[in-house]
This record gives C-alpha cells, structure tokens and sequence, in this order.
C-alpha cells in the first residue's frame, strides 16, 4: 500500500514524519478530511481572524495531491 503525508500548516509548520498507509488517493482524501475535522475542533477557538490553517496531503514523493484551507476574517 503507498504511503501518504498529512502536513499542517498553521502559524508554524508541522510536517508529518511517518505518514500513513492507505490503499489509494480516494483513501487519503477520506483520512485527510477526518484529521483536518479533528485538528481544526482541537483548537477550541484559538483560530484567530486573519490566521490561516492548512491541511496538504502528499504522496510518498511529497507530491501534492490535496489541500485543505481554512482562512478567517474579519469583516469590519
């Protein structure tokens, strides 16, 4: 099964050094959107307005293959 990184991206980075196994790309995505949801309810409101947060999901060769954003604003 080919390795997959979820990399994040949020005020500092944070590079996932072991990846995951997981049967293919649909898999990955899959995983990707359940750690992003679990990461995101983890800061608990820290997500301040003007701060981004990024979810990158990489291949074994650290290739892109999906990203996550999350950007907040403020309005006035």
């Amino acid at each position: 099964m080919p390795r997959y990184f979820f990399d994040v991206f949020y005020r500092t980075d944070h590079p996932d050094q072991d990846g995951q196994r997981l049967p293919d790309d649909a898999a990955a995505w899959l995983e990707g959107t359940q750690v992003a949801a679990e990461m995101l309810a983890d800061l608990d409101g820290d997500l301040k307005p003007g701060e981004h947060w990024r979810l990158e999901v990489t291949d074994a060769a650290r290739n892109k293959l999906y990203v996550i954003h999350f950007n907040s604003e403020r309005m006035k």
